[in-house]
């Protein structure tokens, strides 16, 4: 049985997983190479054409204490992405929990 990949699936009104390398780097919050987010583009653009909701995750760096969640945080992807895309991507800070849960109840077609 031969893989399926997002362009076989119809997508409209699904709620769709996307795992992306957005493990950047950075330099005082900012963004010092963009690469990775402009690879995932194609994916996510063709998605939301479709009437998906797009719920993405990823990682950055290795957070070893709760400190360390401060300043790992994906909010500065999430903001490149709104730009990259032209719209709004909404950040949940939250890996599981209500929080979560709710922000992707809430997702409309189209929505990231």
């Amino acid at each position: 049985m031969a893989k399926k990949i997002v362009s076989d699936i119809e997508l409209k009104g699904k709620t769709v997983l996307v795992r992306a390398d957005f493990n950047v780097p950075m330099i005082d919050g900012e963004i010092t190479d963009d690469n990775s987010i402009v690879q995932a583009l194609p994916t996510i653009n063709y998605i939301v054409e479709q009437g998906g909701k797009i719920v993405l995750f990823s990682h950055l760096g290795k957070v070893k204490e709760e400190s360390d969640k401060q300043e790992l945080t994906l909010k500065p992807v999430a903001e490149a992405l709104s730009t990259k895309l032209n719209k709004n991507v909404v950040f949940v800070p939250e890996t599981r929990g209500e929080q979560l849960e709710q922000a992707i109840q809430e997702l409309n077609e189209g929505d990231v």
